[in-house]
Formats: structure tokens, C-alpha cells, sequence
């Protein structure tokens, strides 16, 4: 592929001390995600696609290796260039969603622009627009409580999109939808990643992965399958 790498990530290992022993959370890892492409991170509980997706979201920095967002070396940035790093390059978006409950679906997807200092009714202009990209452009007024499961979580996503990150990174996205709203959410994934989007997508999901364009699965902190994901999951 010709485009250029948004992550590089290259021999990363991150180790944690329980007692008097070292665990091994990740062992080695390399591997690039490059522009546009559309990649699920797998793999069982203690695979370490946790601590892996913690390193990729600039949440925590490996014990050793290198990793790279957007070309630029992560390590060693205080915290304040770490933020705005995330800021600037990535749309996470949680299983549990987390929206402000009291307020509208536009007020919590234009959230983020309040940190970068956008005056209101562009923001709101902004909001309103991620929110009828992911098909709720009829809920701008609604609040969380007002809408389902699988409309809670296209105004995560809209709320990850509003700020043009070179990424969105996605924690078990599908993991509390139904099986109907998960082929919905995919869908959707599918449709912002021909649109061009970065994406990747963490899960313990099997199925999940396999409907994703590019898997690399995790077992004991090392890489153990990276290909289409439908190869890598067989």
C-alpha cells in the first residue's frame, strides 16, 4: 500500500511488576495501520489487546519499542503533548458509550470541539453534520435516554468524527448491542471506512473480526495472525 502509516508501532513491549514477578502484558509487538485502512485488534481476555489499545490511544507508553501516531514518536511527550496529540489525531469511541446523560445528542457530540476553542454555532453547525453522517440527523435534540442502544452509539461515533481525527479507535464497539444493532454499527463502519476513515477496532469477538477488512490477532502478548480478517479468524 502507498499511503502513509498513521501508526507504526515497532518491537513494543509493555511489562508490569505483581509482587516480585514481571508479567508480560505485551512481547514484541510490530505492525503498521496505514491511512484508510479499516483493522480489528483480537484476541481473548489477558491476549493483551487491552494494554495494546491503551499504547495506540496514547492512555500509557510501552516499557520498551517504539511507537509512532500521525509519524511522531510518542515517547517521552508530557502529558499536555500527549493530550493534545490525542486531541488532534484520534476519535475514540467506548462500549459503554459514555454520553452526558442531561444533555442533547448534538451538546454531546459538539463536546469535544468545546475544547478546541469553537465558537458555539459552529460547533453546533459541526455536530449537527456528524450527527446526520451517522443517520441521526432527526435526534439532534434527543437525549441518551431518549434513544436505543445502536442510536447511542452512532452519536459516540459521531461524537469520535466531529473533530476530522486521523483515526477512530473503537473499544469493543459492538459489545453491548444486539446482534441486529451490531450488524448495523459494522455497517456503518464500513461505510465511514469507503469514505475514507482510519479505523481500528478492538474486540474479543471472533465474528467481529472476521468482518473486518484486516485482523491481527493477539495471544499472550505477541501477534499471532495478521491478514483479512476473515483469513485470520478461519
Amino acid at each position: 500500500m502507498s499511503s502513509d502509516p498513521i501508526i507504526e508501532a515497532i518491537d513494543l513491549h509493555r511489562h508490569y511488576k505483581m509482587g516480585g514477578e514481571t508479567i508480560a502484558a505485551l512481547d514484541g509487538v510490530s505492525f503498521c495501520v496505514r491511512e484508510a485502512e479499516f483493522v480489528a485488534i483480537v484476541g481473548k481476555s489477558g491476549s493483551g489487546k487491552t494494554t495494546l489499545m491503551n499504547l495506540l490511544g496514547c492512555l500509557d507508553q510501552p516499557t520498551r519499542g517504539q511507537y509512532r501516531l500521525g509519524g511522531e514518536d510518542v515517547a517521552g511527550l508530557a502529558d499536555d503533548a500527549l493530550s493534545e496529540l490525542r486531541n488532534r489525531h484520534i476519535g475514540f469511541i467506548f462500549q459503554s458509550f459514555q454520553l452526558l446523560s442531561r444533555v442533547s445528542a448534538l451538546a454531546n457530540v459538539a463536546l469535544p470541539l468545546v475544547y478546541r476553542g469553537v465558537p458555539r454555532t459552529r460547533r453546533n453547525q459541526i455536530a449537527a453534520e456528524a450527527l446526520a453522517r451517522v443517520g441521526l440527523g432527526d435526534r439532534v435534540k434527543h437525549r441518551p435516554n431518549e434513544l436505543s442502544g445502536g442510536q447511542r452509539q452512532r452519536v459516540a461515533i459521531a461524537r469520535a468524527l466531529v473533530g476530522s481525527p486521523s483515526l477512530l479507535l473503537a473499544d469493543e464497539p459492538t459489545g453491548n448491542l444486539d446482534s441486529a444493532t451490531e450488524r448495523d454499527i459494522m455497517a456503518l463502519f464500513d461505510e465511514l471506512h469507503a469514505a475514507g476513515n482510519t479505523i481500528v477496532i478492538v474486540t474479543h469477538e471472533p465474528s467481529t473480526a472476521a468482518q473486518c477488512p484486516r485482523a491481527i490477532r493477539l495471544a499472550d502478548g505477541c501477534i499471532v495472525g495478521d491478514g483479512p480478517g476473515h483469513e485470520v479468524m478461519a
